[in-house]
């Protein structure tokens, strides 16, 4: 009697635009005609590691089709970078953001709700650690006062003379949202921030007819609802759809509350600010880590000014953590 023949399944390889849960959502790169449900094959779930998420928007996955219409993913291609968290102040586990990025945008507002420069340092830190290319977005400029104009105008300075891009516009009333929509044209773009900074909105005033769901900020604690669940990537001509440009693709990701650095150890640490790093071969010890020792650069330079004091404190503050966990 003839034997049955066994055909494998044919391979095909895509971007992960959405992940919720168990399932992600791949575009084959072959095609943009549709999206494809995939769960993850289990023996690569299992292998160690201290990532909650084994796969995040962003990575390039390969996968089988099964018979009911979804795929099973079976590897993952390597990252060329990553933006990754502590899954928890007290956890030993880290959460990867999103994948194979270009530039990561971090969302701010100095007021509804404020941004901390503590916040900020850190997703800094972690892109420059990562060599992400990073920048801030100032949104809801349109309803701060002279108070807070002044707030905004000293943060502008800090991170502009650090040597970050910074953008000021508002999602609501269209204040800049061209220069930034330039900015961003055919790169992949992490929107990072914190609940309620307008992330959403941003992406819907990039892209009319995006249609994401906008929350509103909680009137008792001033910070923002959650409206993005998962993270997910949209494909997006930012410009004419009928040039031959290339798509941009912008990643909407859910709020930080926290955001707690990972793999960075505190001698490191001072490399991955570029406003300390310049300084460091002018410290008098190698290994100095710019807290307590004699003729420290980088001290004398917060005390002249040439350092801002709140992006010091954010260093002494990361640190802490890192020796704590």
């Amino acid at each position: 009697m003839r034997k049955k023949r066994n055909f494998a399944a044919p391979m095909s390889e895509g971007l992960v635009i959405r992940t919720t849960g168990s399932w992600y959502k791949v575009l084959p790169t072959t095609s943009m005609a549709h999206a494809v449900d995939c769960r993850l094959r289990g023996s690569y779930r299992l292998r160690g590691n201290k990532q909650t998420n084994p796969i995040a928007v962003g990575d390039t996955v390969v996968y089988t089709m099964q018979d009911d219409g979804t795929g099973v993913i079976t590897d993952v291609h390597d990252r060329k970078n990553y933006i990754v968290r502590r899954a928890t102040k007290l956890s030993k586990q880290s959460h990867v953001l999103a994948a194979n990025i270009d530039l990561l945008c971090i969302v701010a507002t100095v007021a509804s709700p404020r941004t901390s420069t503590g916040f900020i340092d850190r997703l800094l830190a972690t892109a420059e650690a990562y060599h992400i290319s990073a920048c801030l977005i100032f949104n809801k400029i349109d309803i701060i006062d002279n108070a807070l104009q002044t707030q905004l105008d000293e943060l502008v300075h800090i991170y502009r003379t650090v040597g970050y891009e910074v953008h000021l516009v508002s999602a609501q009333r269209g204040d800049g949202i061209e220069e930034l929509r330039t900015a961003l044209k055919g790169k992949t773009v992490l929107m990072g921030g914190h609940s309620g900074v307008g992330k959403s909105a941003l992406l819907n005033a990039l892209c009319p007819g995006l249609n994401l769901r906008v929350g509103d900020i909680s009137d008792w604690s001033l910070k923002g609802r959650h409206t993005t669940t998962f993270a997910e990537i949209f494909p997006l001509h930012l410009g004419d759809a009928t040039a031959d440009e290339p798509l941009t693709y912008l990643i909407d990701s859910p709020g930080i509350k926290e955001f707690g650095v990972v793999d960075i150890a505190p001698s490191e640490l001072g490399h991955f600010f570029p406003d300390i790093r310049r300084l460091l071969p002018q410290c008098h010890f190698a290994n100095c880590t710019h807290r307590h020792e004699p003729n420290c650069a980088v001290r004398q330079a917060v005390e002249n000014g040439d350092i801002s004091a709140s992006r010091y404190r954010s260093y002494l503050n990361i640190i802490d953590d890192i020796e704590q966990t």
